[in-house]
């Protein structure tokens, strides 16, 4: 076993860091060593100290090599995929400032609804970035910085996403990615580049941006000594430029280039994502054209509200999350968080169609239903960006690959099967953003494309299927009913 060869993928969350030790050759997962963040904030706020991410990363890694019980010298490469969007800003001696403001930090709406208008409305930012400005991109949070922070945003000189930092930290070298700086706001998917109108427009010093590797599988630099003794690994091994979250999920499921292209996913976490890697760039306001660790593209969209606010209605309830029954006629939208697709950052939950003989149990199955009717519309969405029509049947029979938290469920894998209508898969991979990146270090100490790196790895594995059931419409229908007829002032949007 000594003579394995393996790689560290890392997976840094907005709750924790999980450091999986792989294998090189055959993409075995020997070991996964976790460890929690701390996440503050009220009223909209959400932030963490990125040092704590970084101490997190640390016990982690000692974690994975203890349970896999192979000494340091084996490991070969490191890559990190972080969450996406959270505004690091760094001061001389490459330390924070201040606390990261995260991707689920709302209170940027107004900066968000500020910069769309300047530029010119949603179809001005998408044909540029492929996205249009939400309180999660992170040149909200700049703008919103430079409002309510000056003295930080003025006195930075470094301005980094959460794994550009840790990155940073682990190869002295200030680099990124596109898939990841696709969600900054200020990369245009278009032209491939840091986009100097929307800097000018932002204020923001492109001196003060990491450089932008070709792909999250580039070999960036190599450890370093001070970071090495911090970790307990090999100085001088491979550090990739690493990606998003997503971008890393993506990989580690096979999807890009030298994989499967336009197969969606949907990933069921603390928020509910649906993407797909394409060769399509999408232009659609409703979505968030990103693009991909490969080289492709990865249009997606994310909803705020998934299993954390489902698990806030079972614990006000009483109620464990599995105990759930279909919602009859009650109809519940989440929005405990805000939302962002659709776009009501300050909205809160609605319930209504309540009877005297509705259930605890029905009003849970409410909760799961209007979160799952919310991001299975974005799905829809989605599937058209990639040039395909949802309802045509041989792309309805595509199966839906379920990942997340929630995937491993019932109440969250029986909705999602009862109200798409299509046929499921739920991959055998758990650590699939880890295992993603995983395979972007591989290929950056060994060479290769890491979508078929991942491929050889068994990524296109189909784990467990399910096989499509009728769909139920008559409950699509009263959701999406109440969505769309609830008005602002109801969602408090």
């Amino acid at each position: 076993m000594s003579s394995r060869t393996v790689v560290i993928g890392v997976d840094s969350s907005t709750q924790s860091t999980k450091a999986a030790v792989i294998d090189a050759v055959t993409g075995e997962q020997l070991a996964v060593g976790r460890a929690p963040h701390v996440v503050t904030g009220e009223a909209g706020a959400r932030e963490s100290d990125p040092e704590v991410w970084w101490r997190a990363l640390g016990d982690a890694v000692a974690a994975g090599l203890k349970e896999s019980g192979l000494p340091a010298r084996a490991v070969t490469g490191i890559a990190v995929a972080g969450q996406q969007h959270g505004l690091v800003v760094l001061d001389r001696s490459g330390r924070p400032l201040r606390p990261a403001l995260l991707w689920n930090d709302t209170r940027s709406a107004p900066q968000a609804a500020a910069l769309t208008a300047e530029l010119g409305g949603p179809e001005a930012w998408t044909a540029r970035t492929g996205s249009v400005p939400v309180a999660s991109i992170t040149a909200s949070k700049w703008r919103w910085l430079r409002e309510n922070d000056p003295d930080a945003a003025k006195g930075a000189v470094g301005v980094r996403l959460p794994h550009d930092f840790l990155t940073e930290r682990l190869a002295g070298v200030a680099a990124t990615d596109p898939g990841d700086a696709s969600g900054t706001g200020w990369y245009a998917t278009a032209t491939a580049a840091y986009d100097p109108e929307l800097l000018d427009l932002l204020s923001l010093d492109p001196a003060l941006l990491p450089e932008v590797a070709p792909t999250g599988a580039t070999r960036i630099g190599s450890l370093t000594d001070a970071s090495a003794e911090a970790l307990g690994l090999p100085a001088g091994i491979a550090v990739a430029a690493g990606t998003g979250d997503n971008m890393s999920a993506a990989v580690g499921l096979g999807l890009g280039g030298a994989g499967l292209l336009d197969h969606p996913v949907l990933s069921l976490g603390t928020s509910g994502v649906v993407f797909a890697a394409s060769r399509t760039r999408s232009t659609d306001p409703a979505l968030s054209g990103f693009a991909a660790a490969d080289g492709t593209y990865l249009p997606l969209a994310c909803t705020l509200n998934c299993t954390l606010a489902v698990d806030k209605v079972a614990s006000l309830l009483g109620l464990h999350r599995e105990d759930t029954a279909p919602g009859g006629e009650a109809v519940l939208l989440p929005y405990l968080d805000g939302e962002r697709t659709p776009d009501l950052p300050t909205a809160s939950g609605l319930l209504t169609g309540l009877r005297h003989d509705t259930t605890p149990q029905q009003l849970l199955g409410a909760a799961y239903e209007g979160a799952a009717v919310t991001v299975l519309r974005a799905l829809d969405t989605l599937l058209r960006a990639c040039g395909l029509d949802p309802d045509a049947p041989e792309v309805a029979a595509r199966p839906l690959r379920l990942i997340g938290g929630g995937a491993q469920g019932r109440g969250w894998v029986e909705t999602v099967r009862r109200l798409s209508g299509r046929p499921l898969v739920i991959p055998a991979g758990g650590e699939l953003v880890a295992l993603g990146a995983a395979a972007l270090a591989a290929s950056a100490a060994g060479g290769g494309d890491p979508v078929a790196l991942a491929t050889s790895w068994g990524a296109d594995d189909m784990g467990s299927q399910l096989d499509a059931v009728e769909r139920d419409l008559e409950t699509w229908q009263r959701v999406t009913s109440v969505l769309d007829r609830a008005s602002e002032p109801l969602l408090g949007g």
